[in-house]
């Protein structure tokens, strides 16, 4: 799996950009955000991978607070690649987060794609979506990384929480204890 992409800016579009990394040019499916972002010809983007039957696609974020909104709003059930670009592409990553925790459906709804019961649904799954505010933080950093880790697993975002409460190291040392712990519950 790609998580991440470094390369030399051969074009760039609103929503893509033709990375040349090493002879070989990606396209790469990028919010409006991070394509405003994108300045220089060298670039490092981070990636989620998408592969389906008919595509193998990449999607690229300069923050990753951005590929973390990305790939939450994924998990929801009716929300695609093109929809969950289109809310990176509405808000960013702390407004979205502002938008869910007061469950504003009607800003919600200015997504392109989204409609009523479309919103709605996206709140009530994301009524726990924090901004990691301390990225760099490598505890912060760590916890989520386990978190994720876990969840893809199957295990429930609560039960997780509970598991990894007042835990600490680096993101193996943390799966492992959340499994153990998790293993009791």
């Amino acid at each position: 799996m790609i998580v991440g992409i470094e390369g030399t800016v051969e074009r760039k579009d609103p929503t893509f950009v033709h990375l040349n990394v090493q002879g070989i040019i990606y396209e790469v499916q990028v919010s409006i955000n991070t394509s405003n972002a994108i300045q220089e010809k060298m670039v490092k983007l981070f990636v989620t991978q998408v592969i389906r039957e008919d595509a193998n696609l990449l999607f690229g974020f300069m923050d990753t607070n951005e590929k973390k909104m990305f790939d939450t709003v994924l998990k929801i059930n009716g929300v695609g690649p093109k929809v969950g670009l289109a809310i990176c592409s509405t808000f960013t990553p702390s407004t979205f987060a502002k938008v869910v925790a007061s469950k504003d459906v009607s800003m919600l709804k200015r997504v392109p794609g989204i409609g009523p019961k479309a919103a709605s649904r996206i709140l009530v799954e994301l009524a726990d979506f924090i901004v990691d505010g301390n990225a760099q933080s490598e505890t912060s950093g760590a916890l989520g990384e386990a978190v994720m880790a876990l969840e893809s697993l199957g295990f429930k975002k609560e039960a997780i929480q509970k598991a990894l409460q007042g835990a600490s190291g680096d993101t193996s040392t943390l799966v492992k204890e959340g499994l153990k712990k998790l293993q009791r519950l």
